[in-house]
């Protein structure tokens, strides 16, 4: 993680001011809404598919299947491209997201692959060391439909190692809706100081979201023997004693670094790590992005929105301004706090 100046006390108070003025707005979402893209060449990511489908009844017609080598980290825009053709012809018009299944290639070139579904390959959306990068346009928004108001789908990766991690995360998913968990939001205040920097946001978070569920400021590196956990958030390069804690299902958490997204082949701690711990959703960056906090979950602004009503891919992408660069994995259409359907 390459070390920047600290961020400007601007932009923490813009940030939290969403919190405060945010409206949420009923959600109601259907769950064909949502279309899966499965990767034909890869047995596993079929498997995860048809799981998926099934568990939340999603109609065939919402299955986007396409081919290419499961076998590498990162495709080429030019073969990304070819895909993302495919998959816009192929897309229901009213499908607001997508659900990849699959864990690997986790990149196109400088942006991730849940971002280059979402707003298709940009430079704009990549940076060559320690720069901003185009804002996401579904940052902080108290919409429910992306697609329709910003003409973009946003992306999350069912990802998993094996069929058995993937079905244990859906059904982690499917078992949180409407259930309105008592749980802790963890926040750690981590001695890492380049890896840090959310913390600027606890004292804020504390003061407005406090009513809605406990939250605990944590003064260290390590979280241990934990069976409560709704929201976990950090900054280290490794997270100890992951295995001794209990998520809550539908429960969200990932920690800041600089190559957490790379799945499959990090030499940090690869995000699929909150997964097979049972966390429900988590986020990790695929290429250097330096320690902007905009380039990672704000996390206050995640838990509001889920808290809220958002399913987990809507409340976790509005949390991300820079988002080009992260990608998003877990199971999107968690819903714990939203209203029973009818």
């Amino acid at each position: 993680m390459k070390k920047l100046a600290f961020f400007s006390k601007t932009l923490i108070f813009l940030l939290c001011l969403g919190l405060m003025t945010c409206q949420s707005l009923s959600k109601t979402s259907k769950t064909s809404e949502i279309a899966i893209i499965v990767n034909h060449a890869d047995p596993l990511s079929v498997k995860i598919a048809e799981y998926y489908r099934k568990k939340r009844k999603i109609p065939q017609e919402y299955v986007i299947e396409v081919i290419f080598d499961p076998n590498v980290s990162t495709l080429s825009p030019q073969e990304f491209q070819r895909l993302k053709t495919e998959v816009d012809l192929l897309t229901p018009p009213d499908a607001q997201g997508y659900a990849l299944t699959w864990d690997s290639p986790y990149r196109v070139g400088c942006m991730s692959m849940t971002s280059a579904f979402a707003l298709g390959f940009d430079t704009r959306y990549c940076a060559k060391g320690c720069q901003p990068t185009q804002a996401n346009p579904y940052f902080n928004s108290n919409r429910s439909q992306p697609y329709t108001d910003f003409g973009i789908r946003p992306t999350m990766a069912i990802a998993a190692q094996n069929f058995e991690e993937a079905k244990a995360l859906i059904d982690r998913g499917v078992a949180a809706d409407h259930t309105y968990p008592q749980g802790t939001a963890y926040l750690m205040n981590t001695k890492d100081k380049a890896r840090n920097v959310r913390s600027a946001f606890y004292p804020s978070i504390v003061n407005q979201l406090s009513k809605k569920l406990p939250i605990q400021v944590i003064n260290g590196n390590v979280l241990r023997e934990k069976t409560d956990i709704l929201f976990y958030f950090t900054g280290v390069t490794k997270v100890n004693k992951l295995k001794t804690n209990q998520f809550v299902p539908g429960a969200i958490a990932d920690h800041l670094t600089s190559f957490g997204g790379q799945l499959t082949d990090s030499k940090q701690m690869s995000s699929l790590r909150w997964l097979e711990a049972g966390a429900t959703g988590s986020y990790g960056t695929v290429v250097e992005p330096c320690n902007f906090p905009q380039k990672f979950p704000h996390p206050g602004i995640v838990m509001y929105h889920y808290l809220n009503g958002d399913n987990l891919l809507q409340a976790y992408w509005k949390s991300v301004p820079w988002v080009g660069q992260g990608i998003f994995i877990g199971e999107p259409l968690a819903r714990p706090f939203g209203p029973q359907k009818e």
